[in-house]
């Protein structure tokens, strides 16, 4: 398997998960603090790699989604986590780049289902409430990457 869609695969499951979090936010009541972006609010890099870090973990220990990560070298998972981190990272409003294939490219081929975005979802949403993520930022971070779930699941 390679590196690309070893990389395509980890980067799908955080980013689905990360596409439906709406769901654990429908009741926010709280409005953010002015002035602040999302990667802010979220506590910046420290706090986010913190969370992909635990995510990940989550991930390839998923027996729903494990196959995903089967005989990827550490290396490769290190170039993955740093990927993954730098997406979220900049599509929080943080000063990050992502250098990455887009999701349609990565995920092609690869067979994603519902079932699995779905695992992915659950998985996320045991690691927010691991680290106390706001119920506004929830649903902010949904809306910053809501839109690649049709480019993820089942594309051919």
């Amino acid at each position: 398997m390679s590196h690309v869609r070893l990389r395509a695969r980890l980067a799908l499951a955080v980013l689905t998960a990360l596409a439906f979090t709406a769901p654990l936010a429908a009741n926010a009541q709280q409005s953010p603090p002015a002035g602040q972006s999302l990667y802010q609010r979220l506590g910046g890099y420290d706090a986010l790699a913190a969370v992909t870090d635990d995510f990940i973990g989550r991930l390839v220990s998923d027996p729903k989604l494990k196959r995903f990560f089967g005989g990827v070298s550490d290396n490769s998972k290190g170039r993955i986590r740093q990927l993954v981190l730098d997406q979220l990272c900049a599509a929080t409003g943080g000063p990050c780049v992502y250098i990455g294939r887009d999701m349609r490219t990565s995920h092609k081929g690869l067979g994603i289902t519902e079932d699995d975005w779905q695992a992915a979802v659950a998985d996320l949403g045991q690691t927010l409430a691991k680290f106390k993520v706001g119920a506004a930022e929830q649903r902010d971070l949904a809306a910053a990457l809501g839109t690649i779930k049709p480019d993820i699941v089942n594309v051919k």
